[in-house]
């Protein structure tokens, strides 16, 4: 009862101190003042699943984050199901689903159970000070979790959850997937059966203001070996023994950075040897080398990844990169592979943008400035981007944050009731709209 009670008194002061939300009607004024009171609540349960070790790879601390969203699932009358993927070498996924009235528009709220903080990390527990709060997932994907949680609930105190039809899918592997074909397989699914996504990744902010998102590059990785005649060091370079090895690889990954210039398309080096041998470690995160400097290399091995915003731009990538390597110097030989398992791109969309401005008409009810669109070449790869070529949507639903996947990672706590109350406006008025199929 006093819950209730300081709900209507902060609709109450909300419809007198207001006058820039002069737009929301009152059901949307209640969410608002939902959010508010159950600030408090809502902080308890994130530093909760923050204390709770979810790193990937530790499935036990994921399942038991994932039964933490169920039992806030359940009494909103979700029914959820654990989705397990240990044929993919991971624990699994939450999908949440809600059988509203079957007439709106239906909606899949996308965010992940998993942190990059794996058990051995010293970084593993929840502080706050004043309106930040410091810890593993506290933003990266806590944070957007919990305003998953705040939304739902303002919808189910205000009315407007009980006609919605909605799926929550919650990802255990976000952060270090396994075979794409069976980690993204209940997702994609999900996707078709949507009319929206909306990602609850962390909010991102250009120089204080709140931005938009619309779109995702892709992450996809590449492999270079090349081979070359070695030899005393004092011939390089003669026609008889050529360049090496080492040379003939920064030729071509420096070509890749002169030759191939299209917007929103970049490459990264991330690993590099070469020497007199050389060879690739099986997890592909280390190459053992060795060499003298009187000795021309006779291996080299690069490894990175390239980011586009289309398949498109993909697949022109590859080629011009597959060109490139395949003109050598003499004496030398190269070969690059492309990974099967990468990361989509979710491309800008006409509907996508619709959808944008669904929420800039939110802020304007809500007395906020409009939200910009957000350069894509600005975020990293996601779960929406397996969606993204059967439902259009939003990205970064989830609060403002800064220092992910490091020891520094740490949320505005006040931008999780902000992007709540948001979500919760912007759901309710979705879920009323007809659907198109």
């Amino acid at each position: 009862m006093a819950f209730f009670f300081r709900a209507l008194c902060a609709v109450a002061a909300l419809s007198f101190s207001a006058p820039s939300a002069a737009q929301l009607n009152e059901t949307e004024q209640r969410m608002v003042a939902i959010v508010d009171a159950e600030q408090e609540r809502t902080v308890a349960m994130l530093e909760k699943w923050v204390n709770q070790n979810s790193g990937t790879m530790n499935f036990v601390g994921v399942r038991a984050v994932g039964e933490m969203l169920r039992a806030e699932l359940n009494p909103l009358s979700f029914k959820v199901d654990w989705i397990d993927i240990s044929a993919a070498n991971r624990a699994g996924h939450i999908v949440a689903r809600h059988k509203g009235n079957g007439r709106g528009k239906r909606l899949l709220l996308i965010g992940h159970l998993d942190t990059v903080f794996e058990p051995d990390s010293p970084f593993q527990r929840w502080t706050r000070e004043g309106n930040l709060g410091h810890g593993p997932g506290s933003g990266d994907d806590k944070g957007g979790m919990a305003v998953i949680i705040a939304a739902l609930r303002a919808m189910k105190s205000a009315g407007t959850l009980k006609n919605a039809d909605i799926t929550v899918f919650l990802s255990g592997d976000e952060e270090d997937a396994g075979p794409l074909a069976i980690a993204r397989r209940d997702l994609v699914a999900a996707g078709k059966w949507a009319d929206v996504a909306l990602d609850f990744e962390g909010l991102a902010q250009v120089e204080g203001r709140d931005m938009g998102s619309i779109a995702r590059r892709s992450s996809d990785e590449w492999t270079l070996f090349v081979t070359a005649r070695s030899g005393h060091s004092s011939g390089i370079f003669t026609p008889s023994a050529g360049s090496g090895a080492i040379y003939e690889l920064a030729r071509i990954v420096d070509s890749f950075r002169r030759e191939i210039v299209e917007d929103k398309l970049t490459f990264n080096v991330g690993l590099i040897g070469g020497g007199t041998t050389a060879e690739l470690a099986g997890d592909n995160l280390r190459i053992s080398a060795t060499g003298k400097t009187n000795i021309i290399a006779g291996t080299a091995i690069a490894r990175g990844d390239l980011r586009a915003i289309s398949l498109d731009q993909i697949a022109r990538a590859q080629a011009k990169m597959r060109a490139i390597v395949a003109q050598p110097l003499k004496g030398a030989t190269a070969q690059i592979s492309f990974a099967p398992d990468g990361y989509p791109p979710m491309a800008p969309t006409e509907g996508s943008r619709k959808f944008l401005n669904r929420l800039n008409e939110v802020n304007r009810d809500l007395g906020l400035p409009e939200m910009g669109e957000l350069d894509p070449v600005r975020r990293g790869a996601a779960d929406i981007s397996f969606v993204a070529k059967d439902v259009d949507g939003l990205v970064g639903l989830g609060p403002a944050g800064s220092g992910a996947h490091s020891p520094r990672e740490k949320v505005d706590i006040g931008s999780i009731y902000l992007q709540a109350k948001r979500a919760a406006i912007l759901m309710s008025r979705l879920a009323r709209e007809k659907r198109s199929r």
